[in-house]
């Protein structure tokens, strides 16, 4: 497989703005331009997704907060998702991923750094899209659509080795 483009823009209608607030996200120097590829793939396949989405690349400690202070789970997760508000006012919600997680996982299951962040960006954005997994049906729907975009990237199936 070779990797997206580091040049994708999102498409008209999705402003993503990204925030890199640890450090530890320099030893990445194309993340960023990863989650711009991620979220322009999948707001491609999902036309009514418009609006602005947040990315905040952080670190286990935050996440950790975070995933405590919303969730009520006292340790760092992969990926947060934050859909925001129906307001009218064209906020899709916020992604937040940690690095340490998400470098850990990689080590873990064999998966590359940027494969397993653009696949982490697209699971994200499909929660500010109003998916869910939360029954077999929602999840299969879901992954099935993440599968979708990963393959539309150029990227690895994240769920192949299901099979």
């Amino acid at each position: 497989m070779r990797p997206a483009s580091a040049d994708v823009a999102a498409p008209a209608g999705v402003d993503v703005d990204i925030q890199a607030q640890s450090p530890l996200w320099s030893a990445q120097p194309a993340a960023e331009p990863t989650v711009r590829a991620a979220i322009a793939a999948v707001a491609a396949m999902l036309e009514t997704a418009r609006g602005e989405v947040s990315v905040v690349l952080t670190d286990d400690a935050a996440m950790r907060t975070l995933n405590r202070t919303w969730r009520g789970i006292d340790k760092p997760t992969n990926v947060l998702s934050f859909p925001a508000a129906k307001t009218g006012h064209g906020m899709l919600g916020d992604i937040v991923v940690a690095f340490e997680t998400l470098q850990r996982e990689c080590d873990e299951e064999g998966k590359t750094f940027l494969d397993h962040l653009a696949h982490l960006t697209v699971h994200g954005f499909l929660h500010l899209a109003g998916y869910d997994h939360e029954t077999n049906a929602q999840a299969d729907a879901m992954e099935a659509l993440e599968s979708r975009v990963m393959r539309a990237m150029n990227r690895p199936d994240p769920y192949s080795a299901r099979d």
